[in-house]
């Protein structure tokens, strides 16, 4: 099992200053990745963007994203993740996440009564019709495509795209239709149940999930954590102790990690809790705590 780590930056709005050290210090390093996600309403950069920018200034790094594709026309989706993986050589990485549901979100993503899950998988379907070089036709409530030819295709055939989730549903559906899953928020054992839920699903729709293609995103502190952080992660899981899911000092983060390869997993998304002053600095620390992992 080839363990593979991405780096994710601080959750703090990202100016093209910060985005190059992030990007030219990641790319100097041994690690895997980087991994940008998707907040609608969050003042953070589009990752589609920010990947754009960091492809220019690379090239070795993937390219990971979070994507939110609800509220975005499916065509132009496509049309610009496979310019994307076209601009980086095909170094592209995908996860499909339907939000946060954030104040406000459902309103810019246009979501009143949709089913999140429901517009993902329609999306999702879209994209990799155009991706595959088919000429869609498509009518349904939100969309409508007639005799629709692909604008442009991706490197990578396919364009693989993950899902994430912890709940029945969303488990249930990157078994049926997805490439892999990256997940969080969740204990080693929960996860390794998570894996096998996954992969029964995926049988019973006939399919099989590569074992290779499970992951986690992990967030992590150098330090004691402000009780404000911790009160954020206490109100996404109110049944676990914030600690037991974000690792304190290097010590503290391999030995989850190492839980979690236990469990099945091996992908992994790594991104300090706490802002980052200085990438070079904050790229250091992570490679002497974890890179010798990565196999």
């Amino acid at each position: 099992m080839k363990v593979r780590f991405a780096v994710a930056p601080d959750s703090g709005s990202l100016e093209s200053t910060k985005v190059i050290a992030f990007a030219d210090a990641l790319e100097a390093s041994g690690f895997d990745g980087v991994w940008l996600s998707d907040l609608p309403v969050a003042p953070v950069v589009d990752p589609l963007l920010g990947l754009a920018l960091i492809a220019g200034r690379t090239s070795r790094l993937k390219l990971g994203a979070n994507v939110v594709p609800l509220g975005r026309n499916p065509f132009l989706l496509a049309k610009g993740l496979a310019q994307l993986d076209q601009l980086s050589g095909g170094r592209l990485l995908l996860s499909f996440v339907p939000g946060l549901d954030q104040p406000g979100e459902r309103e810019v993503l246009r979501l009143e009564g949709a089913s999140r899950g429901a517009v993902l998988e329609e999306v999702l379907a879209l994209v990799r019709s155009w991706w595959a070089g088919e000429q869609v036709e498509h009518h349904s409530a939100r969309w409508s495509f007639t005799a629709l030819a692909a604008a442009a295709r991706p490197v990578q055939d396919p364009l693989e795209v993950w899902l994430g989730g912890r709940g029945p549903k969303a488990l249930e559906r990157v078994g049926r239709i997805a490439d892999g899953w990256l997940g969080a928020m969740l204990m080693p054992e929960e996860a390794r149940v998570a894996c096998t839920r996954i992969q029964d699903s995926a049988e019973r729709a006939g399919r099989e999930i590569d074992p290779e293609h499970f992951g986690l995103s992990i967030a992590y502190a150098r330090t004691t954590p402000e009780v404000g952080l911790l009160k954020g992660l206490r109100a996404r899981r109110e049944d676990i102790d914030p600690l037991a899911l974000l690792p304190v000092g290097a010590e503290a983060l391999r030995s989850l990690i190492a839980r979690y390869v236990d469990a099945g997993l091996s992908k992994f998304v790594v991104r300090p809790a706490a802002s980052v002053a200085r990438w070079e600095d904050e790229v250091e620390w992570l490679a002497g705590a974890i890179l010798d992992l990565q196999t």
